[in-house]
């Protein structure tokens, strides 16, 4: 490892020295500042740095560097933030400041992805139609209400100005990759057109991914033979400088055989038979902004959506089907009208929301058709935000800018069901953010918030069959079985929350055009009502003598959901970056901990203390790039359970691009890289649970434009 860290310090040493001899005979050279802006941390597009929180922008040049197969690939590059389920792709949930589940909320193009079941994934969308991945870390529920405990996973789709250079009309883009660790082979084509006053555009995609077993790094092969179909149709319409029209149709289909619960390593058997699962999920989505130029008072967003998401399981061995479908349609409002204040500037961003969530379970062995544990209900939410940003010059004598960035929003959820009674609720979820810029190299910042997750469907309602167990006081040992019971008596959890820290930008650092930037924080997290599955089991179940086994809630052999779990949550999340014409380096940082404030006991998903590292050198005027990945995991030892205890690790990718920028080859790509070079033998998820061993990539794509 100390090898490593020398070969990396060396290379990047040599390279920046060139580029400050280079830079000195070239006064002429600028390198263009990637200003990575955040949409969704304010809902008022702002540079991420100066955000009075933590929020990470992945933008299209990193990720095209990672050359993903899931979105789990692209998450290391984010502090505080995991994915989870293992290594599968249709067991992959996104896991934030230790929550997960219902606590983090996923976003496509600003469409709610409210599909969320116990051990399916998430992530219904291809790496490959990803212009950019945000990750807010911490609270959002002042801005976004339910869901966005943890925080907030934005993606956003390309356009056709990321395809299209000035002056072009036209273009396609093709490409081609395959990756050993899985024998998973993708092609995909990308075709975009825009008209002559650029008023009307058009881009669509089509990718496909075919992959069989995991080779895992313990030597193990994870059966996950699988075969994605992904697509992306969007348009643009610009009448005039005032408005602009946009809808898009996102399309993911899955078909995969794999365990009724693909998550961890699980492999099919007895209790989790091997299922033909199909995937079919659309997001339907429509947008308007009215930004007229003579007024600071309108900057107004309508979106309309509609996410269809059906997953069904057809047993291997046996003719039992099953499926859920979840259903969410949505409309936001929200409009910044902006203010001069002379010494002041305010931005006000305000708005509306409603969204309904409609799920359906089936079961084809059931006499009525309702599948145990997915109940047929309906949610609906209905809220209403405001935030100011109030950015004051030289406050009160002091140099620099000082900006206050108050919020708030109220909420009604209310949800129902044919198995229950109708329930109904309301949260008032504030926010205030502070941040201090004496020079504009340097931020100190801190934040203060509320946010709540109320109950889900599934959670309030579930019933019927959870499980069958063999009853061992028996002789015969027949089944008996373990029923879901209702609680409508649930509280949604809650969440108090406060952050501090520091960042510094610097530009022209080492050489001309270069740049560095540093942002790190504190974070405290006061969880109450946290809800967690109780699973009852009567102990004669067991062979004992008392109490006596049977089914069912009269046997007390029955599971439901509960607020039991009071947690502190707290850590620390440094990220940084480095970039110049030779040579670019980025990482980052984190730790977590978190307590049940009532036992002293480990709550929440909890990770090791991570670090990561990311850096290469260029060559050809930046048409080449050699890089590295290193992330170094301590050993996690934050568990209630001596046996979940995990190991220190140490994984390393390498990895090489060609881009030519100019002549004939102008468009062509190739990567290639080697992921765990070592072949290590890790475990991220849970103890026990690897993860893929060395995997070798290559990918290569043309892009023309006319």
């Amino acid at each position: 490892m100390k090898k490593t860290y020398l070969m990396s310090a060396a290379i990047l040493g040599a390279a920046i020295q060139a580029d400050i001899a280079v830079a000195q005979d070239d006064e002429e050279f600028e390198l263009a500042q990637i200003d990575e802006i955040t949409v969704y941390a304010t809902r008022n597009p702002i540079p991420a740095f100066d955000y009075p929180g933590q929020v990470t922008v992945i933008g299209e040049d990193i990720i095209d560097d990672i050359n993903p197969s899931t979105i789990a690939d692209i998450f290391t590059a984010v502090p505080g933030a995991s994915i989870g389920g293992g290594p599968r792709r249709t067991g992959q949930t996104p896991d934030i400041r230790g929550l997960s589940g219902e606590g983090v909320l996923v976003l496509f193009d600003g469409a709610r992805q409210s599909f969320l079941s116990g051990h399916d994934g998430r992530f219904f969308i291809d790496p490959d139609l990803l212009r950019a991945v945000e990750v807010v870390r911490g609270p959002g529920s002042a801005l976004y209400g339910s869901g966005a405990l943890g925080g907030v996973v934005a993606m956003r789709t390309i356009t056709a100005s990321d395809l299209l250079e000035d002056g072009e009309t036209a273009g396609f883009k093709v490409g081609s990759g395959y990756q050993s660790v899985n024998d998973e082979f993708r092609v995909s084509g990308t075709g975009v057109w825009r008209s002559n006053d650029n008023r009307f555009d058009v881009v669509g995609n089509l990718t496909f991914r075919l992959s069989e077993d995991i080779e895992l790094g313990s030597g193990v092969t994870l059966p996950a033979d699988d075969e994605v179909v992904s697509s992306l149709l969007k348009t643009s319409f610009r009448p005039n400088e005032d408005w602009e029209l946009s809808a898009s149709w996102i399309r993911f289909g899955g078909d995969s055989i794999d365990p009724n619960n693909p998550q961890g390593n699980n492999i099919g058997g007895p209790g989790n038979d091997n299922v033909f699962r199909n995937i079919d999920t659309n997001t339907f989505q429509g947008t308007v902004n009215y930004n007229p130029a003579d007024s600071d008072l309108i900057d107004a967003n309508l979106v309309a959506y509609l996410t269809k998401n059906e997953v069904e399981e057809a047993e291997v061995n046996t003719t039992r089907i099953v499926s859920r479908e979840v259903e969410t349609f949505g409309v936001s409002l929200d409009n910044r009208s902006r203010f001069d204040l002379g010494p002041a500037a305010l931005t006000l961003t305000y708005g509306g929301e409603f969204y309904r969530d409609q799920q359906a379970g089936f079961d084809n062995t059931t006499p009525d058709g309702t599948r145990g544990g997915v109940p047929n209900a309906t949610a609906k939410f209905y809220g209403a935000f405001v935030q100011g940003e109030l950015a004051v010059d030289s406050p009160l004598g002091a140099p620099g800018v000082l900006t206050l960035l108050p919020g708030v929003r109220w909420d009604k959820f209310q949800t129902s069901a044919s198995s229950g009674p109708n329930t109904d609720d309301e949260a008032l979820s504030p926010k205030v953010g502070v941040s201090y810029k004496p020079i504009d190299a340097l931020i100190i910042f801190g934040n203060w918030s509320e946010a709540y997750r109320a109950p889900s469907f599934n959670e309030i309602y579930a019933d019927n069959v959870h499980f069958q167990i063999p009853n061992f006081s028996s002789p015969s040992f027949e089944l008996v079985t373990n029923f879901f019971i209702p609680n409508p008596d649930l509280v949604p959890e809650e969440s108090q929350t406060w952050e501090v820290g520091a960042g510094l930008d610097f530009e022209n650092l080492f050489s001309n055009g270069d740049s560095f930037t540093i942002k790190g924080s504190y974070f405290k997290s006061d969880v109450t009502n946290l809800i967690d599955l109780e699973v009852n089991i009567p102990a004669g179940c067991f062979g004992a003598p008392f109490p006596p086994c049977g089914t069912g809630e009269a046997f007390g052999n029955f599971s439901r959901n509960v607020n039991v779990t009071n947690a502190e949550l707290d850590g620390v999340e440094i990220e940084a970056n480095y970039d110049s014409r030779f040579a670019y380096l980025r990482g980052n940082f984190s730790t977590i901990d978190g307590r049940d404030m009532d036992s002293g006991d480990f709550v929440g998903i909890l990770t090791p203390d991570i670090y990561y590292i990311d850096g290469g050198v260029k060559f050809a005027g930046g048409d080449m790039r050699l890089g590295g990945r290193l992330s170094l995991a301590s050993t996690f030892d934050k568990v209630n359970d001596p046996n979940d205890i995990r190991d220190s690790y140490a994984v390393g990718d390498i990895y090489a691009v060609w881009e030519p920028s100019s002549g004939g080859l102008k468009g062509i790509r190739v990567d290639l890289g080697v992921d765990n070079i070592t072949d290590t033998d890790y475990q991220i998820v849970a103890a026990g649970v690897s993860e893929p061993g060395r995997n070798y990539k290559i990918a290569v794509s043309w892009r023309q434009g006319f």
